[in-house]
């Protein structure tokens, strides 16, 4: 059971971020740099939106992921199907 230790709010900033994921600041801008999760630049200042931090945990899978996982199984489902037919039948 994950218990939330912040309320839970549209964008968070990168310190919150940091203290989120237990790790630095330093970090969360990386992050953004390679564009692992997603900010918006206000000023001088990121902020991190909720659904970021959501799919950055990976409670979600974003459209990328599903993506990737549909083309796999697809992939895997030509190389293997009749593997895939007589598992079935047992």
């Amino acid at each position: 059971m994950l218990i939330y230790k912040y309320m839970i709010k549209e964008f968070y900033s990168t310190t919150e971020v940091a203290n989120i994921f237990k790790v630095s600041r330093i970090t969360v801008f990386n992050w953004i740099k390679r564009g692992t999760i997603k900010a918006t630049k206000i000023g001088r200042n990121y902020v991190v939106p909720h659904s970021s931090i959501v799919e950055k945990l990976g409670h979600t899978i974003g459209d990328e992921k599903k993506a990737e996982i549909e083309n796999t199984i697809s992939k895997a489902i030509k190389e293997y199907e009749q593997t895939f037919r007589k598992l079935g039948k047992e």
